[in-house]
């Protein structure tokens, strides 16, 4: 994702029990946040298809670079205001954990498992940032957090088990996995205090440009990968940097204006099963039975341990 995740932007991690917004939210909003769902869930796919010509940080430098491009487009055309200088090293935090580890872990993992498995265990971004919300935000631990975690830690363990099965690429994937989400959750947690002094949209904007400044030195990498990639792979890479990337950070902006972080946030819930799904449309790829018995649990346990206190 990430989205981003957060990616998805910050909406992600505060999701209520509902798996949709209220109908109170206008329904252009409730639009703008499917599709950036759909485009999220699609990334996991762009990943996987883009990885067998780029590595990790390869991809992940291009993507970035398109995101900060386009999305310092539309930050000039607004005007947007820039954050206070005081904001910097926290910025720099959250780009580094949130565009930078985050998105390297991912396509490393998807280099190793399918597209659907990852997604299932990014999906447990939401209890490792109430985690750390509690710890580090001073948030507490209420019971359907600490309930809803265990479950969801279990169903991870299943997925692990699963692809473990496979060989020790497959459980290297499944860890690289769980270390994006840990990555998601902090970067997504770091990023917290600082909407209260900016946009999302110029926060997005700067994280993703410390995110590609950090991956610099993978340009010559990304310079020799280019030079033998097939058109396929490089058609992928620029669709995540302007559909996932810029597009979606954008339409999610629109319909978090327009709702509640808490209301939106619950649509992410359907980024694994379309995961999966186009993930078998377009790669035919299926997870193990086993992996997709633990996704569910995991994303039980996710819901869970959003519900009201």
């Amino acid at each position: 994702m990430t989205s981003a995740k957060a990616n998805q932007g910050t909406a992600s991690p505060d999701s209520p029990q509902s798996p949709a917004p209220s109908p109170g939210t206008p329904p252009l909003a409730v639009a703008a946040g499917l599709l950036t769902v759909f485009l999220w869930a699609s990334a996991f796919i762009g990943i996987r298809a883009a990885g067998k010509d780029l590595d990790p940080g390869a991809l992940t430098l291009a993507r970035l670079f398109i995101g900060a491009v386009l999305l310092g487009v539309v930050v000039l055309v607004r005007r947007v205001p820039l954050p206070p200088r005081s904001d910097l090293p926290r910025l720099v935090l959250c780009g580094l954990l949130w565009f930078g580890v985050y998105n390297v872990a991912l396509n490393a993992a998807e280099q190793r498992i399918d597209a659907g498995t990852t997604s299932m265990i990014i999906s447990l971004g939401p209890v490792l940032i109430a985690v750390l919300a509690g710890s580090l935000l001073k948030e507490g631990f209420p019971r359907p957090l600490v309930v809803g975690g265990g479950v969801a830690l279990a169903g991870v363990l299943l997925i692990g088990l699963a692809t473990s099965s496979k060989g020790l690429e497959a459980g290297t994937g499944s860890a690289l996995a769980l270390l994006a989400a840990a990555a998601y959750a902090g970067g997504v947690v770091t990023e917290k205090p600082l909407l209260g002094n900016s946009s999302a949209l110029v926060i997005t904007w700067l994280a993703c440009v410390v995110g590609a400044v950090l991956c610099l030195p993978f340009l010559p990498q990304l310079m020799d990968n280019l030079s033998h990639a097939s058109g396929k792979a490089i058609g992928w890479t620029v669709y995540l940097g302007v559909f996932p990337t810029s597009v979606a950070f954008t339409t999610w902006g629109y319909a978090l204006a327009r709702s509640t972080a808490g209301k939106m946030g619950a649509l992410t819930y359907l980024s694994p099963p379309i995961a999966v799904t186009l993930a078998w449309l377009i790669l035919d790829e299926t997870p193990p039975w086993l992996a997709v018995v633990g996704g569910a649990l995991s994303l039980a346990g996710v819901v869970y341990s959003q519900r009201k206190r």
